[in-house]
């Protein structure tokens, strides 16, 4: 008997054998209740068929719990509380339970005391949506080759052997800065968040890019770096007026901050659009409220943690059902600018 593609599923081989697929899961265990007629016409097909079960099956195929853990950083962020409230709305539809834990120090004991615990709960996959911090970023890599429990990553720079779902904070950074450029700006400056952070990284990228592209100043002056919080977006803007004067713009790592810059701004008597524009990075609620209302880059955070529950929830199925998985992928989810009064003013006239 074979089989066109050269491999065997756990199905094809409890229909071949005239048993149920949790039958062939027992023999491949060795359970004891089994009877020895049945125990050897499975293991005759299995060896006919060349049926190999992966690591992720036999590990899933022990015990399973219905429950997903969560790795989770920074709660207190809109972002990382945003996206679990996406996880767990989609784990609820789905009849899954959640484990969360929050990593407030990035450090191996920490991370191997999560993952005892996981281990211990029989979690039946894991959502990793923790920065590359500390010793965060050698276990990112480490992983997929220590445990047999399917893993998916959040907001992380895209693996080889690994699903990763994000938004696209590159594409994002483009929108903002083309809509900085679009209405007559030109010393367009960039607060942006902790280094740690792919997505900040990939927001300076976007900076840098656009500017070079702009044909404007190359020179990273204009650049300061935060960590997400209010009070960084003050010092940093603090700093960036008292130095270059002639700013007359800035794209600011995330909204949090953004409040701050323009309470700075307003306190210099600085007029909001006309002598500073200003744009933002997450959409939060209050963004709307601040005067003026904030321009700002919109990422879907709700429906980031919902896709993620969902591949992990694809990846534990096909491993009950003795299915391979299918290729790891990155799965990058495109931001929308939402332009409010804080950068819309004229066109300069005659550029």
């Amino acid at each position: 008997m074979k089989l066109k593609n050269g491999r065997a599923t756990i199905k094809e081989v409890a229909a071949a054998a005239n048993v149920s697929t949790q039958t062939v899961s027992r023999v491949i265990n060795d359970r004891p209740d089994v009877s020895p007629d049945t125990r050897k016409r499975v293991q005759a097909i299995i060896e006919q068929m060349g049926y190999q079960p992966s690591a992720l099956a036999r590990s899933l195929i022990r015990q399973r719990s219905y429950t997903i853990g969560v790795v989770t950083a920074g709660l207190g962020y809109i972002g990382p509380s945003r996206t679990l409230s996406g996880i767990t709305g989609a784990a609820e539809a789905a009849g899954y339970a959640l484990l969360l834990k929050e990593l407030s120090q990035f450090d191996t004991n920490n991370i191997k005391y999560i993952f005892q615990s996981f281990l211990s709960r029989h979690v039946d996959g894991i959502i990793w949506a923790v920065p590359e911090v500390g010793d965060n970023r050698r276990w990112v890599n480490r992983l997929p080759m220590d445990l047999e429990i399917p893993i998916v990553y959040l907001t992380m720079e895209p693996q080889q052997n690994i699903s990763v779902v994000s938004i696209n904070n590159y594409l994002g950074g483009r929108m903002a800065m083309s809509h900085l450029f679009d209405q007559g700006y030109s010393q367009i400056a960039h607060i942006s968040g902790p280094l740690d952070w792919w997505e900040a990284r990939q927001r300076i990228s976007a900076w840098r890019d656009a500017r070079k592209e702009m044909g404007l100043t190359l020179d990273d002056k204009y650049w300061v770096e935060g960590n997400w919080g209010s009070p960084s977006g003050a010092y940093a803007v603090d700093q960036l007026l008292k130095k270059y004067p002639e700013m007359d713009s800035i794209f600011v790592g995330n909204d949090q901050m953004a409040i701050s810059v323009m309470q700075i701004a307003r306190e210099r008597g600085l007029r909001i659009p006309e002598d500073l524009g200003i744009v933002g990075f997450d959409n939060i609620p209050e963004s709307a409220y601040f005067g003026p209302p904030l321009t700002t880059v919109h990422q879907d955070l709700d429906s980031l943690g919902r896709i993620a529950l969902e591949e992990i929830i694809k990846i534990v199925e096909a491993g009950w059902q003795g299915e391979e998985p299918n290729e790891p992928k990155s799965i990058l989810l495109s931001p929308t600018l939402v332009v409010r009064q804080s950068s819309y003013r004229k066109i300069v006239q005659g550029r």
